[in-house]
């Protein structure tokens, strides 16, 4: 009788067994896939960070000894100049009105002594003279406690050229006693050199230029003084036409007297 071939199956758990080692082949397949892609991508990544990291140096290196403002300082130092203009405005108006003082001063002291050697105080008792003499001492006296002073920034240039004006002015006021008459033409000609109006007479041209290298105010307290002389020697002469017109009438009454005593 022939023989019959049996198969034997495999058991289920067996074959289980051996279709594992496939399976787990597989999954490590991929595995290995993931994790070299996984790799390449954090390579990449730390590429582009290094090279991030090298342009910031090297935008660090260029900007070295730059500075950069923000939008929050130049509003700072927009108000800072502007606080500074405002305060220069005020400066400014301060040096004006302790200029102002200063020159009333000036005109105060000159108003009292010319009370004290006017003709009128020649013309009463002596008591008289001695009480107004006191009271304008003591207003002197006042007036002299206020001091101002406004100092002028001279380069060396414009300091030699006050220290000659100065010179010149002085010199022709030494004068007075001796010549007043040429001292007071000569006054003339000094303050026509300072005027900016058409000079009434002659102007002296060497003291001109050495004004106009002056500082600006330098120049005003120069045109002030040479004012003030020329109306010193202006009330002087009015006292001496009136003293001597005094003294005519004076003259005149007495020979009037004598006539009639004779007669």
């Amino acid at each position: 009788r022939p023989c019959r071939r049996v198969s034997r199956a495999a058991p289920r758990g067996r074959q289980r067994e051996a279709g594992a080692p496939r399976g787990d082949g597989d999954a490590c397949g991929r595995g290995g896939s993931s994790l070299a892609n996984a790799v390449e991508a954090g390579d990449l990544l730390a590429a582009r960070l290094e090279a991030q990291m090298a342009q910031a140096k090297i935008n660090a290196k260029a900007n070295e000894g730059r500075f950069c403002r923000s939008s929050s300082m130049a509003d700072r130092s927009s108000r800072l100049l502007e606080s500074l203009d405002q305060l220069e405005l005020r400066v400014e108006a301060l040096r004006e009105a302790a200029t102002a003082v200063e020159q009333e001063k000036e005109i105060l002291l000159e108003m009292i002594h010319s009370i004290q050697n006017s003709q009128d105080m020649r013309q009463i008792s002596d008591g008289e003279r001695e009480e107004l003499n006191l009271t304008a001492n003591r207003l002197m006296g006042r007036t002299l406690t206020v001091e101002v002073s406004v100092e002028t920034i001279r380069n060396p240039q414009q300091q030699e050229s006050l220290k000659h004006a100065t010179r010149i002015i002085d010199e022709v006021v030494n004068k007075f006693l001796d010549d007043l008459e040429n001292a007071k033409s000569h006054l003339m000609s000094l303050y026509s050199a300072c005027s900016s109006e058409v000079p009434p007479g002659p102007v002296d041209q060497k003291f001109q230029s050495i004004v106009i290298g002056c500082a600006l105010e330098d120049q005003k307290k120069i045109k002030r003084r040479l004012e003030t002389l020329l109306r010193n020697i202006e009330n002087s002469d009015k006292a001496i036409k009136l003293l001597e017109h005094s003294k005519g009438a004076g003259s005149k009454t007495l020979q009037q007297n004598a006539e009639s005593r004779l007669n």
